[in-house]
This record gives structure tokens, sequence and C-alpha cells, in this order.
């Protein structure tokens, strides 16, 4: 005959030996929201995608249409936020089941902002000068194939929980912060050339400016992918390895 349970001891929060009861139900709930953040984030992913396609075409009937879809991707973050803190007040998560709900919290927010620079890119898309199509940069044109990929990337990396794939797009982020600045010089460049259009080059500068952005969020994204698997935090390594390369005279000082 089973010993009854002592109500007046602590008991297990998620109860372990209840294995359709409390615990599967949190783990039903957290599986539901990665797959929610997932959705958004393919949802963002292709608004880019679509924001793109419709600037290099100058498409504002596309572009629009890209611009409409930021209401469904805004009203979701709200909701995955929603759910993160019911699951935190009800649940009270220790472990690693709070740096899971932490990841969810912090990658909603980061997916709900690309949303936002995609439907940036649209607009700018929108407010082009069609009377003289504008020859686009090739940094612009390069950070525009690499920045969609690094999202792809980082949906892999987040689904896998996967460590040295995060690592990946971390690191490409320098190509992207290095393409930017080469932007700036093409523009500078054409403006001098071509002073009447002046307009299509502030815009073009700044599409690549919203694209630098996403790709500073694919950074973060894959940081916080990277502090899930494995405990660590890649700004601290960072700032390690740099002393380390101060102290070894390989680097100068600030």
């Amino acid at each position: 005959m089973p010993t009854p349970t002592d109500p007046s001891q602590p008991q297990p929060p998620h109860g372990p030996l209840a294995p359709h009861g409390a615990r599967f139900a949190f783990d039903r709930s957290l599986a539901q929201l990665k797959k929610r953040l997932v959705s958004e984030a393919t949802a963002a992913f292709g608004m880019l995608e679509g924001a793109l396609e419709a600037l290099w075409r100058l498409d504002a009937a596309a572009a629009k249409e890209v611009r409409r879809r930021d209401d469904g991707i805004d009203a979701e973050e709200v909701q995955i936020e929603a759910e993160c803190f019911r699951l935190l007040a009800l649940e009270q998560p220790m472990a690693r089941d709070l740096r899971v709900i932490t990841f969810i919290l912090k990658v909603n927010a980061d997916i709900e902002r690309v949303a936002d620079h995609a439907s940036s890119i649209a607009k700018i898309a929108t407010r082009m000068d069609t009377s003289r199509p504008p020859r686009w940069p090739t940094a612009l044109v390069e950070m525009g194939q690499r920045v969609p990929v690094m999202c792809h990337l980082l949906m892999r990396a987040v689904l896998d929980e996967d460590a040295e794939l995060a690592r990946q797009v971390v690191d490409e982020d320098e190509t992207i912060d290095r393409l930017e600045r080469r932007l700036f010089e093409e523009v500078e460049d054409l403006l001098r050339k071509e002073p009447e259009g002046t307009r299509n080059g502030l815009l073009i500068y700044r599409a690549g400016r919203e694209l630098e952005r996403i790709g500073d969020l694919m950074k973060n994204i894959g940081e916080d992918v990277i502090y899930l698997s494995t405990g660590s935090i890649v700004r601290h390594e960072q700032k390690r390895a740099k002393h380390a390369a101060e102290q070894a005279g390989q680097v100068p000082r600030d």
C-alpha cells in the first residue's frame, strides 16, 4: 500500500512523480511557447525578405503589404510576453526552466524589432524617387543577401539550441558591420558623382542602417542561444579575450 504524502513536507514544484500532472503541463506550455516564437520569427523574416524584394523592384504596393503585416507581429509579441509572465507568476520556475522563459522573453522582443526594421525598409521602397532608378551599391546588395541568411541560420540554432551555429551568426555580424561602413563610402562617392540623386542616396544608406540593426539583433539572439545552451556569456568571454590580448601586447589598450 503506497505511503500517503505528508502535506506538511515540501513538495517538488512540478510533481516529478506525476508524469501527466503539473510537470507535464508546464513542459507542454514551454514547448508551445517556443513553437510560437519560431512562428513569429518566421513571419518577421518573411517580412524582411518581402521588404527587400519590394525595395529592389521599387514596388510600392508590395511594400505597403509588407508594412500591413507588422500589426500581426506586434500582437503576437504581446501575447507571447503575457504567457511568459503567466508562467513566471504561476509556476515560479527555477534553474533551466527560468533560463528558457527569460530567453523566450528576450528573443520575443528582438523579433518584434526585426519586424519594425523590415517595415522601415518597406517604407523606404515607397519613398524612393522612381523617376531616376538608383544604382544599388554593391555593399547594400551584399547586406541584403547576407542578413536574411543570418536570420535563417539563427532559427536553426534556436530550434536545435546549437551553440556552434549561433557562434557563426555572432561572427557574421562583424562582416555586416564592415559592409555598412563600406556602404557609407559608396553612397558618399555616388553623391559626389550624382548630386541630383541626393534623395535616393540618403534613402539607400538608411536601408543599409536598417539591415545593420537587424544584424545586431541576430547577434544578440545568437548570444542568448549560446547562454541557453552552455551558460556562457559571450560578451564576458570577449572582454576576457581582449584583456588577455592587451596583457600580451597584441592589441593597443583603449
